[in-house]
Order: structure tokens, then sequence, then C-alpha cells
């Protein structure tokens, strides 16, 4: 279905209005990763992997994964600044199938697995802060029994795609906000532990004597909860037709924005072992309310469990900037529907794009479980990140005259190096979640008969059509 051609394109050529500045996009980077992740993963991290040493070592290891697919996007974002990230980057490296296939697991399996064990978190804890138990409080809806979490979980769904839907730029000023909570949150955790764990933490030499035997797959375990907690790095791609500036605002906001996120989880853990013996938070789920308890007593628990509302709330509304920007990228190609494409002449924002992921994320909160949703995500999205990251091999081989205002620092070996990484968590997932990983990977592959009808209607419409153009 052919989408009219725009009135006017930049010269990147896109469509959507660059509004972001660097502070902002930094924002989206941040905001996009800390989400539940750090408050809640370290508890199931201590459990596999209950060596300090190693458990510290899995942290550095996930934030030096991130980091090297940072430092890569960093050079497609700027030579790509484009809405859709990711998919444009496959597409320009390998072709409209593959980067079809990305945007067929985004819509049905990555997005909405983000939205749910994201939207789910943030509603569970702020059902917590107002006194009501989230998994013992459920309601009926259309004969069906549903934990409240969930619906309120889709509710929350449904207000970020409301704020998106009227303008990048209120979402922005929701996302600044809350990014500049979470950080604050976080940021006062760690202080606090560092300056009142003297009296009953543990030193430096105690806290990495706790050793314990760890074998390979529980720690490749850890580290797929880990690269969980980090994931949102490379969000800020999918939005870079709205960037200013983008060739030097983009590299510059990826640099900052996941180094300062690597750099605040390995003090946050650091402050979590030195009040907490590993043996111990093992059982403790919310690990960062119970530092807050033992810091500043029973207020502490509301406290942390208010700031981890916010953190996720915040993530769940970043991912809802930037992925509802694949589909349009798709529509503008003509593989999707032509009401994909469709952009708010007011506002300039994907209205039809937002309307889409929005509905399909408060869909998939109300029938799944947060565990379900996260693992849902992370098998879907990482062959894709894989390939992203690939991409910068075969540019550099078939574009070697093509200016690159940013190249990958330590090419080739920085982006080898989270191959090898991503290699390592879907070979880790086949083994120990074999139906799973091929679920998800079915539902991938049912995208080729649905490209290849694409493509047969396109050519039936005549070369007019965006995909036929290609």
């Amino acid at each position: 279905m052919s989408v009219p051609a725009p009135a006017s394109l930049d010269r990147w050529g896109d469509r959507l209005p660059r509004r972001l500045g660097l502070w902002s996009a930094v924002a989206v980077v941040v905001g996009s990763t800390i989400g539940s992740g750090i408050f809640r993963t370290p508890a199931s991290i201590a459990q596999r992997v209950d060596d300090v040493p190693l458990f510290l070592l899995s942290w550095v290891l996930g934030g030096a994964v991130t980091l090297c697919g940072a430092l890569t996007y960093a050079e497609l974002a700027a030579m790509f600044p484009r809405s859709g990230g990711i998919y444009v980057f496959i597409r320009e490296a390998f072709g409209p199938l593959p980067a079809f296939l990305f945007g067929w697991g985004e819509l049905l399996i990555i997005r909405p697995g983000a939205y749910g064990a994201i939207s789910i978190t943030s509603s569970a804890y702020t059902l917590r802060v107002l006194g009501v138990d989230p998994a013992a409080t459920v309601v009926t809806l259309a004969g069906q029994t549903v934990r409240a979490e969930q619906v309120l979980a889709a509710g929350f769904v449904v207000v970020v795609a409301v704020v998106n839907y009227v303008g990048i730029h209120r979402a922005a000023i929701l996302q600044n906000v809350s990014t500049a909570l979470k950080v604050g949150a976080l940021t006062a955790l760690v202080l606090l532990g560092f300056a009142l764990s003297g009296a009953h933490g543990l030193g430096a030499r105690a806290m990495l004597a706790q050793r314990a035997p760890v074998g390979l797959s529980p720690f490749l375990l850890a580290m797929v909860a880990i690269l969980w907690a980090y994931d949102g790095w490379g969000d800020l791609a999918f939005v870079g037709g709205e960037v200013r500036d983008p060739e030097r605002n983009l590299p510059r906001a990826m640099f900052i924005g996941t180094g300062s996120v690597v750099a605040l989880y390995l003090a946050a853990n650091l402050v979590y072992l030195r009040l907490i013996p590993i043996q111990q938070m093992k059982g403790a789920e919310l690990v960062a309310a119970d530092v807050a308890r033992m810091l500043l007593g029973g207020a502490g628990l509301v406290a942390v469990s208010a700031a981890v509302a916010v953190s996720t709330f915040g993530t769940l509304n970043g991912s809802m900037m930037t992925a509802p920007r694949i589909f349009f990228a798709m529509a503008e190609d003509g593989v999707f529907p032509q009401a994909i494409a469709r952009v708010d002449p007011r506002t300039g924002a994907p209205t039809g794009a937002i309307v889409l992921a929005g509905c399909l994320g408060a869909l998939f909160v109300l029938v799944r479980k947060f565990t379900e949703l996260a693992d849902q995500f992370i098998i879907g999205i990482w062959p894709f990140y894989a390939l992203a990251v690939a991409a910068v091999f075969v540019l550099r081989r078939r574009l070697p005259t093509v200016e690159r205002r940013y190249r990958t620092w330590g090419y080739p070996v920085v982006p080898a190096l989270f191959l090898l990484g991503a290699l390592f968590v879907l070979g880790n997932y086949l083994v120990s979640e074999p139906l799973l990983f091929w679920l998800d990977v079915g539902v991938i592959l049912l995208g080729i008969p649905v490209y290849v009808a694409w493509r047969w209607a396109a050519a039936r419409r005549g070369p007019g059509s965006p995909l036929t153009r290609r």
C-alpha cells in the first residue's frame, strides 16, 4: 500500500520534525535503560552466582558488552540518522527481508514483551506504595480473573501512548523529568549507602571474601538477567530521525547515557553487597528496598518502592517514544499498512504507529506473566542486535568511501566482542529454554510468508509502491 509523498523531507530523508536536543537524547538512553533491572535482578543473579568477585565481574562484563554495542551503534546512527534504528541498519546492510523480520518480531514478540514486563513492574510497586498487595488483589474482566497489577499495567501503557500521541515534545518532557527522578533516587541510595554503611556494613576485604564455586551455565544465565537490566542502550537510534544535529548528538548521547548507566549500576551493586551478604541477597527480591530499610528505617521501603514505580514508568515512556518509529519506518517502506505511516500535521507524531503499539502492549500485559514477557523480549531482540552490529562490517566493505562523522572506537575488536556476547546469550537460551527459544524463532520466521504476500501485493499495485522502489 503506497504512502503519499511527504510535503518535506530533511537532508537525511526523514519527515518527522527534529525536536530532541543532546540532553533529551541522553535522557532517552538513560530513561529507557534504568528500569526494574537494577532494583530486582540482583537477587536472581545472586541465586546463580553466589561468589562476590564473580557477581561483580558479571556486572562488569554485562556493562562491557553494552558499551561495545553502544560504541558500534553510534557509527550506524550517525550514518543513518533516520526513524527506525535497527530496522534501517539491517535494511541498508542486508536488504528488506531481514529488516522486515525484525519489524515483524518487534510487532509480535519484542515490543509487547518489553511493554508488559516494564509496566507490570511499575504497577506492582505503585500498588505497594498505596498499601495494596499486587499479588493477592484480582479483578474480573469479561468473565476472566486478572490480577490488579496487570489491569493497572495496561492502563499505564495506554497513558504513555496518549502522552506520545500528542507529540514527542511532551513525551520528552515526561522522559526528562522521570529520568531526573530515577537517577536522583538511585544516586541518593548509592551515596547514602557509602556514607552510612560504615557502622554495620561489610568492609571491602570481608565483602570480597564471600566465595563459592560457580559453573559456566549459571554464570551465563546470570548474564542474561544483567543484559535485561542494561537493555535500552540502543533505543535512541529508533528516534534518530527526531534528534537535532544527529551526526554529532547521536554518538555523544549514546556514550554519555550508556557510560553513566554502567557506572551507576556498578556503584549500586557495591552498596548492596556492603550491606547485605550475598547468601541473604538470594532471598531479597527487592534488594534496594532492604538496603533503604537498613539505612532509613520503615520509610525507606516506601521511598524505594515509589522510586521503582517512577523509574519503570519512565522506562515505559521511553520505550513508547522509540518503538513506534520502527513501525512508522516500515509503513514508509510500504511493508505495513499506510495508516501506520500517518503523521499528525500539528504535533509531528507518528500517531498511527503509536496507536498500534499501545493496543498491542495493553493486550499482552493482560494475558502474560512478567517472566514470560521478559524472556520473550530477550530471545526476540538479541538476534537482531547481533545482525545490526554485524552491519558495521558489511557497510565498511560495501560503502568504504561514505563519510563517517564517527567511526566505531576499537574496530573491529569492539563489534566482534559484542557479537561474541550475543552468541553466548543466545546459545545459553537455546540450551536452557529450548521450547521458548524455538517458539520465538518460529513466530519470527512466520514473517517470511507475510513479507512475500506484501511483495506480491506491491507488484500488483505497480512501480509507485514504496516497496517496489527498493
